[in-house]
């Protein structure tokens, strides 16, 4: 039997225990001044609580998961289902337990202060010792727990801190979000001190009008506060005043004892700087609080945002205007370090976001790291602030548990008072996926009383009705609903509420297919604002080859294009041996675990685009400003006029003068030859100036128009011999593989996880069996005749070969029966001779797009090095294609090569791998470049939608059955 009480207590299977001896939280930041405790601390991982803690330490880095720094306990992923079988509140026997142990120096002159010990977030249980001695305990892995060590310490002298972490426990039931568990401190420990008398906290509610009022709680460590004391505060040194009306009211209420403290400043800004997402002002607010002779005790310093955040009708208005909330959900997650990221890392997060037009992050799923919201309020983000809760796995069995409640009403009141003096959080959110039910009331209830002035949503209330008046969210925010649903809810004239996807548009692998339709029907239709991606990164812990061990914080380092170090691969479920996991479902982001950016995000980018263009009359252009509170004083532009000879010109553009939602009409900046086929005009925006998160010159987005369409091509018949084989195969000195019919792609995770990609599988259109059937040879050329077997039908197949002038022409058709009603492409495979290493291509680019993913692709005339095209997936899989092709080469250093020229535009793909080698590979370390090319040109090409986690492509995207034909011609350089 364990001596120490709180080992006694077993706190990890009491969910009515969420803390003892834990300080309450508040919107004090207290990490200027204090003694930080991070760095190398005595480690030892136990096998349960209950273990004694043996005489040989290790050592931990604070901040830091121990799942990475070399344990044997190794990060698990799991989605839904819980890592263990024990019901809440149980948790497993075998329950790794960190205990954390080191010396600190208290400073002398801290003699006479009131001293906290402050733990940034410990995952799920933490208990803490000083010298021995039980302190406290806290739960909320996502939340920093403060306590107060004042009678424990002594100055001058060094103390004992012990901080034991225990991994499991009824939290766990309530912290099963989708990423990877881990174990440890994952957040900055630190020591401070306060003079005796001190600010408890401190609300600012700053309103678009320029109403500033500021409430300071106070206390005094010794119980009864002094005479006297008072409160000052300024804002960019105009001084505040005392609300006398508030004094009068609290002692006439009798509100005021001996321990309360209460106090109100007010001012009112004249011609107020106001805080959105475009232009984020922000005003410096420092709060001092006094002893009655003018002595300064304490001091709070904020930065202010003055803005309004309200729900009219249907919809969210942000200082009195609609946004659109163009957003992606965010963990804290590094691919060294797991949950514990740095200033840094934060920065670039949001900097990225920001240079590709989002403009809100839902903090999936728990409050994120506190610095986070300092840069959202710096840089311009709306924030969903989301509380530490999910329960997805036991979610229907938790939500009316009376023994959660106290953890569902800790944790959303506990984030409310951390956060809610950032003008960036301008909604709060319940949590995540944890159904609904009476523990969810109870919390929105705290919220809506102690802060009116924000919004509430939560999804799992959401669900029972988007109109409900009486539930807990004041929005509807829906999980990946289809589109159709969406635009008939604000159609049906029963809406009620804005209508804005918590999550839509799920990015795992090659995915985020339809992200344009999206966004085209939300900008037409109004009630429907825009909506979150899930998500922002692909959670890719770096894994040595050689051991299958993590990294760890001294990894080999990351390379910035998205494939993992040499030695080293990006590890997903499964593979830390877990025998219970989800797989590559971690890998679900818009940018790859290094933060380079995936092919949606340029996708996103033009979506966002705070310029647009189009035609007007042919005469001239329409360009307009799609942006809510700025005018485009801070862009500039060039203007770029793309014909298909292969000319490119360029001239400076003036933009104009536009309020938000504004148009103008401007002429042409070029005159467009008669002829010559297609031209196209881009508008390349760019950064006019330096801005928080851009340097000059920095491009934001290339708006595109069509001024002149295709013009048709025609080859010249010669009398030349087309070479093919007994099997009627093209034969040609440039192919290694002679042109065959293909139906079948890689699958992406969309088409595994939708189902989609079994079902070809079904058919057989993996392991399409060739059979000739005739083969003639005449004047004009060959016609070659095969079937393709499927296990359920037959593709009939023709190509016509004839020799043109410089090459040869190929003209297809394929037949495809009903039983094939929906398949991955129909078109073109062949394979090239080694040493054509450069692709020039005139078509979408320069990045990978597809049919459903092509709005951020323009047309123009791109070249890029064969092994850069493919996009390299987690999870090997089809990737690298562009859409749109019109004609392309490929060629060696002496360039030497071919040139293929389509029909028409079409899906055109050159990697290194065969769809069967992407089929096969589970990592992009198994897989082995062919040295050839293997080129795709596909009549039509399946869309890509989001599947795995949402609704497929729409219809219009599908590859149908039926007759397709297409055709090409090859030339050698």
């Amino acid at each position: 039997m364990t001596s120490d009480p709180l080992i006694a207590l077993r706190p990890w299977e009491a969910p009515e225990v969420t803390s003892w001896g834990r300080l309450p939280m508040n919107a004090v930041d207290r990490r200027s001044g204090a003694l930080p405790l991070d760095g190398d601390w005595r480690f030892q991982l136990l096998s349960a609580p209950h273990e004694p803690v043996g005489g040989s330490w290790s050592s931990s880095y604070v901040p830091g998961a121990w799942t990475l720094q070399g344990t044997d306990d190794l990060p698990r992923y799991t989605n839904v289902r819980m890592p263990f079988a024990e019901f809440p509140p149980a948790s497993p026997t075998a329950n790794p337990t960190g205990v954390y142990e080191r010396e600190v120096d208290v400073p002398a002159e801290w003699a006479g202060r009131r001293i906290v010990l402050q733990a940034g977030a410990a995952e799920s249980v933490l208990l803490v010792h000083v010298d021995g001695r039980p302190v406290g305990i806290s739960k909320d892995s996502h939340l920093a727990a403060e306590f107060d060590l004042t009678g424990l310490v002594r100055p001058g002298s060094p103390a004992t801190v012990r901080l034991t972490v225990v991994k499991w426990s009824d939290a766990s039931h309530i912290e099963d979000q989708d990423q990877w568990w881990h174990g440890g401190i994952t957040r900055s420990v630190l020591l401070y001190a306060t003079d005796p008398l001190y600010l408890a906290d401190v609300t600012v509610r700053a309103r678009y009008s320029g109403e500033l009022r500021v409430d300071c709680l106070v206390r005094d460590a010794g119980g009864a506060l002094p005479e006297g004391w008072y409160v000052t505060g300024e804002l960019d040194g105009r001084l505040l005043t005392q609300d006398a009306e508030f004094d009068r009211a609290n002692a006439e209420d009798e509100r005021v004892s001996g321990f309360l403290g209460e106090a109100r400043l007010l001012t009112v800004v004249p011609e107020v700087r106001t805080w959105n997402a475009e232009t984020p002002e922000l005003y410096d607010l420092t709060v001092r609080l006094h002893r009655a002779d003018g002595t300064v005790t304490d001091t709070s310093y904020h930065r202010v945002g003055f803005r309004d955040v309200t729900i009219v009708g249907r919809d969210l208005l942000v200082n009195g205007e609609r946004v659109f909330v163009r957003g992606v959900n965010r963990h804290d997650f590094h691919p060294l370090t797991g949950r514990t990221v740095s200033y840094e890392d934060m920065r670039a997060d949001l900097v990225l976001l920001k240079r590709f037009g989002f403009n809100a992050i839902r903090t999936a799923h728990y409050p994120n790291d506190p610095t986070l919201y300092d840069l959202a309020d710096e840089l311009g983000f709306y924030v969903v602030d989301e509380a530490d809760i999910e329960s997805h796995d036991h979610a229907h069995e938790i939500a009316d548990d009376p023994r959660y409640l106290n953890a569902f009403v800790d944790r959303v009141s506990r984030m409310v008072l951390r956060d809610k003096n950032h003008p960036s959080v301008i909604i709060w959110s319940l949590g995540n996926e944890s159904d609904y039910g009476a523990n969810h009331d109870a919390a929105a209830g705290w919220v809506r009383r102690h802060d009116p002035t924000r919004p509430i949503q939560y999804e799992g209330a959401a669900k029972r009705g988007w109109a409900d008046p009486e539930l807990a969210s004041d929005i509807a925010c829906p999980m990946y609903a289809p589109l159709e649903d969406c635009v008939a809810h604000a159609l049906s004239g029963e809406q009620t509420k804005p209508l804005i996807q918590c999550e839509y548009s799920h990015a795992m692998g090659n995915s985020n297919g339809t992200l344009a339709d999206h966004w085209a029907a939300i900008e037409a239709t109004p009630g429907l604002q825009g909506g979150f991606i899930w998500e922002f990164w692909d959670h890719g812990i770096l894994q040595r080859v050689s051991d299958g061990r993590p990294a760890g914080r001294g990894g080999a380092g990351l390379h910035d294009n998205g494939v993992a170090a040499p030695g080293h691969r990006w590890a997903y479920g499964g593979d830390f041996g877990e025998s219970v996991h989800d797989g590559a479902f971690i890998a679900d982001g818009v940018v790859f675990p290094d933060r380079t950016p995936k092919p949606v995000m340029y996708e996103h980018r033009e979506i966002a685009a705070p310029v647009r263009i189009e035609c007007f009359r042919h005469e001239g252009i329409v360009l307009s400003n799609h942006q809510h509170f700025r005018g485009l004083d801070w862009l500039a532009g060039e203007w770029e006029l793309v014909l298909a000879d292969g000319t490119t010109l360029t001239a400076p553009a003036e933009l104009p003068d536009l309020c938000p939602g504004e148009t103008a009409a401007v002429p042409l900046p070029f005159e467009v030859p008669r002829d010559g086929g297609e031209a196209w005009l881009t508008l390349r925006v760019t950064t006019a100036e330096d801005q928080p998160w851009a340097p000059r010159g920095t491009e934001l987005c290339l708006p595109q128009i069509r001024l002149r369409g295709l013009a048709v091509a025609t080859d010249v018949p010669v009398d030349r011999r087309v070479e093919v084989d007994a099997e009627g195969l093209l034969v040609h000195p440039l192919l290694t593989a002679a042109p065959t019919l293909s139906l079948w792609r890689a699958p992406t995770d969309n088409d595994e996880l939708g189902g989609i990609a079994p079902r070809w599988q079904s058919w057989g259109l993996d392991a399409l069996v060739r059979k000739v059937v005739s083969v003639r040879e005449g004047a004009g050329g060959v016609t070659v005749e095969a079937e393709y077997a499927g296990t359920t039908g037959v593709v009939r197949h023709r190509q016509v070969f004839t020799p043109v002038e410089g090459g040869i022409r190929v003209a297809e058709e394929a037949e495809l029966p009903e039983a094939f009603d929906d398949v991955a492409r129909v078109g073109t495979v062949f394979e090239t001779v080694a040493g054509l290493d450069l692709l020039e291509w005139f078509g979408q680019g320069p990045w990978e797009s597809y049919p459903d993913r092509s709005a951020g692709a323009p047309v123009g005339h791109h070249r890029v090095p064969v092994d850069a095209l493919f996009t390299p997936y987690l999870r090997p899989q089809e990737s690298g294609g562009r859409h749109g092709v019109r004609h392309f080469t490929l060629s060696a250093p002496d360039a030497t090569g071919l040139r293929v020229a389509l029909d028409r535009p079409r899906q055109v793909s050159v990697t290194r791998y065969r769809a069967e080698d992407l089929t096969a590979a589970r990592h992009h370390d198994e897989l082995v470049p062919r040295p050839g090319c293997v080129v795709h040109l596909d009549a039509a090409h399946r869309g890509l939608g989001t599947a795995s986690c949402g609704p497929d492509t729409a219809p219009s995207y599908l590859v149908a059955p039926g007759l397709h034909r297409w055709s090409w011609t090859l030339r050698a350089l």
